[in-house]
């Protein structure tokens, strides 16, 4: 089984209670299940008792999971070679999940779902490519934003608009698929001959710069997150102090380590970036890392909303269109890092 490769995990990590703040998931539902000591004992039993894979039970709490990533990074420098990977162990045993055939239905529906969307479009003209994934589409302003301010420093760009590019089906478990669509991806990208591809979904980032290279799917392209496209951009904003509290992504801060684009374009716009919640350790992204959590399980996210919500103050920011959506449909005021430069230069 894939949870074998994670032995040293599971051994470590089903007895301690170290991280357990950091499960999102675990303190808004105050579920013990929901925490990372109790992932790794499951997945300690599936080990020994595999035909615990069929367990509903099971099956409900790894996938209730938010993959924030948080428990990981901060587990005794695990990014400096020490620490324990349980994050690669949630995975691991989704992959199992699936390979048994086990997987919820409604797991199911959406991997399939999401898998007949591996189509894309692509209009305007330009050496750079914007790809506009599903979930940023949703919230049409960002993509908006971004063309104004790339339009005010004569940036041409062709966008990419489709669907899937493999992230969802790799975080429900399904890494063949996903590895499929990534490849169909890079082909149709590679086919355009461009020489950069800005995304503006944190998620897609990390698919096409860790997933891509991981499956061995190269792109003929430089990957940049939007965050990194307009610090480049060197535009004139309006610096006038105002106070703002940035959402970390999950992805760029836990995941890849690629949130210095996004505090360097913070200061470019002169705002005042305060520190949001009980500390910077904590995710407030409401359920970033497992992107179709909203879809899986609504009355999750919305819990995790709610405790965003509870401690707002002001204006939120951040760089993840999942966070925007799910925290704007609460009614909080927040946007994303284009919408907030697009409105420094107006």
């Amino acid at each position: 089984m894939n949870i074998d490769q994670f032995t040293e995990v599971i051994s470590a990590c089903r007895f301690c209670f170290m991280c357990r703040h950091l499960s999102a998931t675990g303190m808004v539902s105050c579920r013990e299940s929901d925490t990372p000591r109790v992932r790794a004992l499951i997945a300690d039993t599936v080990r020994k008792y595999p035909e615990k894979l069929a367990d509903a039970d099971f099956t409900d709490a790894v996938y209730r999971s938010d993959l924030a990533g948080a428990n990981r990074f901060h587990c005794d420098g695990y990014h400096d070679g020490k620490g324990y990977d349980e994050l690669g162990l949630q995975l691991a045993l989704r992959r199992d999940i699936v390979d048994a055939g086990k997987e919820p239905e409604a797991v199911k529906k959406l991997a399939d779902e999401f898998e007949a969307t591996a189509s894309w479009q692509v209009a305007g003209s330009g050496d750079l490519l914007y790809f506009l994934d599903r979930c940023t589409a949703e919230t049409p302003a960002i993509a908006e934003s971004f063309g104004r301010l790339a339009t005010k420093k004569g940036v041409a760009f062709r966008t990419v608009t489709g669907g899937c590019i493999g992230k969802v089906l790799r975080v429900l478990g399904y890494t063949e698929r996903s590895k499929a669509a990534a490849k169909k991806f890079a082909a149709f990208i590679n086919n355009l001959g461009a020489k950069t591809l800005v995304v503006s979904n944190p998620a897609a980032y990390d698919a096409l710069v860790h997933d891509f290279a991981e499956y061995g799917v190269a792109l003929n392209v430089k990957v940049m997150h939007s965050s990194e496209f307009l610090t480049g951009l060197k535009l004139d904003f309006k610096r006038d102090g105002e106070t703002v509290y940035e959402l970390k992504s999950d992805f760029l801060k836990n995941y890849g380590r690629n949130a210095l684009y996004a505090a360097e374009l913070l200061g470019q716009l002169g705002v005042k970036n305060e520190t949001f919640g009980h500390n910077d350790e904590e995710s407030y992204t409401a359920g970033e890392g497992a992107v179709v959590l909203q879809q899986l399980h609504p009355e999750l996210v919305n819990m995790l909303a709610a405790r965003v919500a509870e401690k707002a103050e002001g204006l939120l920011v951040t760089a993840s269109p999942y966070t925007r959506k799910v925290l704007a449909e609460t009614g909080l005021n927040i946007l994303t890092f284009e919408e907030l430069a697009d409105r420094k230069t107006r």
